[in-house]
């Protein structure tokens, strides 16, 4: 059965706090590394990026693109992420959406049409437009009917459809009349499928997953696995799938630890203080150091609105996995803090070069073949992960969550035996 793996939310280098390598030829490259098929453009709006798409990347006239130097096995589509700030309800919301279009013309009428409406393109690849969610949708839809929306990190507190700091408690709250033309959400780091299923609001919604990637290494952390040929499917076919969300077409998402992901605990990152949902209602949502009100985290809101017990499945839910990144799990087994290192690196190019992507080598290699082309300690460092055997301090108020692999002892002694 053919695969293709998705990757439908990152950002080019014209984002704030986005590495200045992510050139789309960097970009290209490193979805080789890491085994992803389609990838999205990012950041469409902003015009100097916009130009790079249009020289550099050649369409195929199914709704992907791909490098105009090199071959096409790496597709691009057409995405980016946009800010909307706005008030609605007597409310100040923020929300960040991710938009699809399937072809270059109706990516520059969009863009033209907000730069008529006076909307800053060039301040940064993730633009804040002083309008509704509702009415970014209306536009795209006029554009093109084969436009899509897909709220991003939906439960992000400050700028996602669900936050708890500006968002809604449904999407017919934020959509009204055009709700219908919504069929996916994307997860976000700080949750997974499971927590999704527990809101029944959400069984007929599509639940994607992407990196929404600052950095090349962080391409691919989430991702979406459909069962396509990328040389053969297009734009029409992907968003069908999406949408029909069947599990014999939609295989599976890839996805974080959520526990990993940097708003899933409540808390008070300036206070170091990260606290459970009962705990933050024991103390009324107040920070027990500075007396201040509380970031309320991704759990906590999911349970706030769930009307179902966690555990809960629902039937024909697309399944999904969780992964650590190998460079994380190679500086775990390695005892090494900084995935950057060069010790790190070096095994992370080697596993790369003999298990042939990343994707491949946490996914599919046996633990056999494992065995034969990197260290004992990778290799089970690899198994835990697969067997979610694995500790995590809940990452919250902005501050990722920590992965142990490996207790205490075992990484002294490890360390031990390298003197």
């Amino acid at each position: 059965m053919p695969q293709l793996i998705a990757d439908l939310h990152i950002h080019s280098k014209y984002s704030r706090a986005c590495s200045p390598e992510l050139s789309l030829a960097n970009i290209d490259k490193w979805c080789r590394i890491k085994g992803i098929d389609l990838i999205s453009t990012g950041d469409f709006t902003h015009p100097i990026w916009f130009k790079n798409i249009t020289e550099e990347l050649v369409e195929e006239g199914n709704g992907f693109l791909r490098l105009r130097k090199g071959d096409d096995r790496v597709k691009f589509i057409l995405g980016t992420e946009v800010s909307c700030i706005y008030s609605q309800g007597g409310q100040t919301r923020r929300v960040h959406l991710c938009l699809f279009f399937p072809d270059l013309t109706s990516v520059e009428k969009f863009n033209k049409k907000l730069t008529g409406a006076g909307k800053n393109l060039r301040s940064d690849g993730r633009p804040i437009l002083g309008m509704s969610a509702k009415e970014v949708l209306k536009i795209m839809k006029e554009i093109t009917p084969r436009a899509v929306m897909i709220p991003a990190h939906a439960w992000t507190p400050w700028f996602a459809v669900f936050g708890s700091k500006s968002g809604f408690d449904s999407l017919e709250e934020c959509f009204e009349e055009l709700t219908h033309e919504i069929f996916a959400i994307e997860t976000g780091l700080s949750s997974d499928p499971a927590m999704n299923w527990r809101l029944s609001a959400l069984d007929e919604i599509a639940l994607v997953s992407n990196s929404d990637a600052h950095s090349l290494p962080n391409l691919g952390r989430e991702a979406n696995i459909f069962a396509l040929n990328i040389q053969k499917t297009n734009y029409d076919e992907l968003m069908k799938t999406i949408k029909e969300k069947k599990p014999t077409k939609f295989l599976k998402t890839i996805e974080f630890y959520p526990e990993e992901g940097m708003y899933h605990f409540d808390g008070h990152r300036a206070c170091n203080t990260r606290l459970t949902p009962k705990e933050t209602q024991k103390n009324k949502g107040i920070c027990p150091v500075c007396k201040k009100e509380l970031t309320v985290g991704v759990l906590n809101r999911v349970e706030k609105l769930a009307d179902r017990e966690d555990g809960f499945v629902p039937p024909h839910a697309v399944p999904f996995v969780s992964l650590v990144e190998l460079d994380k799990i190679i500086g775990e087994a390695l005892n090494i803090k900084s995935r950057k290192s060069t010790a790190v690196q070096r095994e992370y190019q080697n596993l790369i070069k003999k298990g042939g992507n990343e994707f491949n080598i946490l996914l599919n290699l046996s633990y056999a073949e494992l065995a034969k082309i990197t260290l004992p300690e990778i290799v089970e460092g690899i198994r835990r992960v697969r067997e979610k055997k694995l500790t995590i301090e809940p990452g919250f108020d902005g501050q990722y969550g920590r992965v142990s692999i490996f207790n205490p002892k075992e990484k002294a002694e490890r360390q031990k035996s390298l003197f």
